[in-house]
């Protein structure tokens, strides 16, 4: 039976679209790549801006943001002079590092068949 996600940020989803609900989390140009990052541990922001050059800082930042508010990354203030940042996956985020890491070796087997096989014309069905 299904019923409706009451959660922040959910709103319409029900609970048996749970391939949906996964997108949401880790979907998008750039989520999957922050998540796959921060698997190696605690990065700060310009060490993930570094890593990821294709980013905008605000991009980054609204990312982190999302991630953060979706409950799978923590951010941590150290209180230092000057403040010291960082982001982490805490132990929801932990538990995507199965996902991220076939996502990663997936797309690693892909580019090799692309770049291994000859490019196939289209086959029209009539």
């Amino acid at each position: 039976m299904d019923t409706q996600v009451n959660q922040p940020g959910f709103a319409g989803l029900r609970t048996g679209d749970s391939v949906e609900t996964t997108v949401h989390i880790v979907g998008g140009k750039w989520k999957g790549v922050i998540l796959y990052h921060l698997i190696e541990g605690e990065l700060r922001f310009n060490q993930i801006r570094r890593r990821i050059p294709g980013i905008t800082q605000r991009m980054l930042t609204l990312q982190l943001r999302d991630l953060e508010k979706s409950g799978v990354l923590d951010r941590v203030v150290y209180q230092e002079t000057p403040p010291r940042v960082g982001y982490r996956l805490n132990a929801l985020g932990r538990t995507l590092i199965p996902l991220i890491t076939m996502m990663k070796e997936w797309g690693d087997s892909y580019r090799g068949q692309l770049s291994s096989e000859p490019i196939q014309p289209s086959v029209l069905v009539e």
